[in-house]
């Protein structure tokens, strides 16, 4: 018997007009572009772009992201969550497409929940990312695009791994991902260490994301910063990206990172003042060339002693 016969269900209209769908006319696109245009041009593949990046150390793993999506040059949403939280002890950045990687950390959380219903706990952050990266992997070929770095804290303490839509999985210390991680990878490899404090890791998360978005056209808006601790995950700040890149700059602190590559680039130059101060204080020595070309060679008479007077005397008489 058919699913219709039993609860009296009928098949809706798809020729007509639905009424959750806005009139013609309504649809949200930039001002100026005809919608139809518009889709022809950006409807088939849309480029996008981010900047996620997350590292551990000795209390936790930090996690930050910029908050803009955007779809080819235009920018979709200003402000949207790019580290989702999975449970108590786990969060995950992303990077690719926004409705696959909702889709599958939804499936993740379904997951991890039904795991933990059967064996009365939660996978640790390596099985998670296994169970991930098994998962998508299935589905290679099919344009699923899924890059996130999973952060938690399990019984071995903080953990980081990298997964990706092929299956790839690796574990690690640093991991940024988006359009915007060379920029990142650039402030994070000059500035991490294991042992650094709470502050200074915040700091660090912080002045990557926000040089990235200043430097990758893709990224932009705040940055979203959250720290993985024993006791959980905790939600730090939302920052403007541009307001902090400017504070960044007026920072002491950088201004002092900046001042022994400002030496070295003018070493060079006050060693060749130097060379030429030197060179006109001592010229060098006359050559024959220079006496041939009408100039007179200075010789600087010589002190004559007694013993001189007797020695050419001897020679005269001689």
């Amino acid at each position: 018997m058919a699913l219709q016969d039993v609860c009296k269900w009928q098949v809706p209209d798809t020729q007509g007009l639905s009424p959750h769908l806005p009139e013609a006319g309504g649809w949200a696109v930039p001002q100026g572009c005809d919608p139809q245009t518009f889709l022809q041009i950006y409807g088939p593949r849309l480029a996008h772009g981010t900047t996620t990046l997350a590292f551990r150390f000795r209390h936790g793993v930090i996690a930050a992201a910029d908050t803009r999506s955007s779809c080819g040059s235009y920018v979709a949403c200003p402000a949207s969550r790019k580290v989702i939280p999975v449970h108590r002890h786990l969060l995950g950045t992303t990077s690719g497409t926004s409705a696959d990687c909702v889709t599958w950390y939804r499936v993740l959380q379904r997951e991890l929940r039904l795991r933990e219903l059967r064996e009365g706990q939660l996978p640790s952050v390596a099985g998670t990312a296994k169970l991930l990266s098994t998962m998508m992997s299935r589905y290679r070929g099919l344009d699923l695009c899924v890059a996130t770095a999973l952060c938690g804290w399990d019984h071995s303490g903080p953990a980081l791994f990298y997964v990706y839509s092929d299956g790839t999985c690796l574990q690690g210390d640093i991991f940024s991902v988006g359009s915007g991680s060379p920029y990142a990878y650039g402030v994070l490899d000059r500035s991490y260490h294991y042992d650094m404090t709470i502050q200074e890791a915040y700091t660090l998360a912080r002045c990557a994301v926000a040089h990235a978005t200043h430097r990758d056209a893709y990224s932009g808006g705040s940055v979203d910063l959250f720290h993985v601790q024993e006791s959980g995950w905790e939600y730090v700040s939302r920052s403007d990206a541009y307001v902090l890149y400017m504070e960044l700059q007026k920072a002491p602190g950088l201004e002092q990172e900046r001042e022994p590559e400002r030496k070295q680039e003018r070493e060079p130059e006050q060693e060749q003042e130097q060379e030429a101060e030197v060179s006109q204080v001592c010229p060098g020595p006359a050559t024959p060339q220079d006496a041939a070309g009408g100039g007179e060679l200075f010789v600087e008479p010589e002190e004559v002693t007694a013993e001189d007077d007797r020695i050419r005397v001897k020679t005269e008489m001689i």
